[in-house]
């Protein structure tokens, strides 16, 4: 197994907690295979600043390779510097505010080998103080992205059953298998690898947002997805649309792309 995390100037305790679940999560996977390790892939596009990395080095399951000195290359483009290195039967993508399930990789895996025909394992995503965050999602409308993105949310409550059916509210839940949800979250997407590298990773043209909407959509081109509830990770982030100019600008960038691409939906 493969993990790659792409950084820019991270929280280090929060990265720090990324690692630490991911290590006892592959553990607990490796059982009682003491020298049995996961190849880890940190790639830093902060353009300012080395990370002491050895400062997130004592993981004994984490077989790490730094990446760094390329720049800001873009989320999908860092996870790409990784992919094309890799070897491994499976590779996770991941974000470094997710904290990792003790069981998460033994649920997950065990998922894949029933099922050789899926490609790429969805968890379900909690908050912090564990609700349910809905990250799947049926092909997005452009009303739908202007809704949940930048209305406040006394407006936006005009509009809770049009959202709740974008993010599939009415099927994702912490029970039942969802086969072939259209789209999901970039947060954590475990791959059989030779589908990822099938697809070319990540269109690196998206610099940043959407990257996982398109990778999501090309994945049904070759294999499954699944959305499988019992494989459970925490997600410390928030909106990043809502940040910065800056970030509404990448967000509207990349929102263009994607539907020239994949086709445009106004309502």
């Amino acid at each position: 197994m493969s993990v790659s995390l792409v950084v820019y100037r991270p929280s280090c305790p929060l990265l720090e907690r990324t690692l630490s679940t991911l290590d006892i999560a592959l553990d607990r996977l490796a059982g009682p295979d003491r020298n049995a390790r996961a190849f880890l892939y940190l790639v830093n596009n902060g353009t300012d600043e080395r990370i002491d990395w050895a400062d997130f080095a004592d993981q004994p399951r984490l077989q790490t390779t730094v990446i760094e000195g390329q720049g800001n290359v873009g989320y999908g483009r860092g996870h790409n510097l990784a992919i094309e290195r890799t070897s491994s039967r499976y590779h996770l993508i991941l974000n470094p505010d997710i904290e990792v399930d003790t069981d998460a990789f033994v649920r997950a895996i065990a998922f894949l080998d029933a099922y050789p025909d899926i490609g790429l394992v969805t968890p379900m995503i909690v908050d912090e103080i564990e609700d349910q965050q809905y990250l799947c999602r049926r092909y997005p409308t452009i009303l739908d992205l202007f809704v949940r993105g930048f209305l406040p949310a006394g407006v936006r409550c005009h509009f809770a059953t049009r959202l709740a059916r974008y993010e599939m509210r009415d099927v994702i839940g912490a029970e039942q298998v969802v086969m072939d949800p259209p789209i999901v979250s970039g947060c954590f997407m475990l791959f059989r690898t030779e589908v990822l590298k099938k697809l070319g990773g990540f269109d690196p043209r998206y610099f940043l947002y959407f990257e996982d909407y398109d990778l999501s959509l090309r994945t049904h081109d070759v294999a499954r997805i699944a959305y499988v509830p019992s494989v459970r990770v925490l997600h410390h982030g928030g909106d990043a649309a809502r940040k910065s100019f800056t970030h509404i600008k990448l967000f509207a960038t990349s929102a263009f792309r994607f539907f020239n691409r994949f086709g445009w939906k106004w309502l």
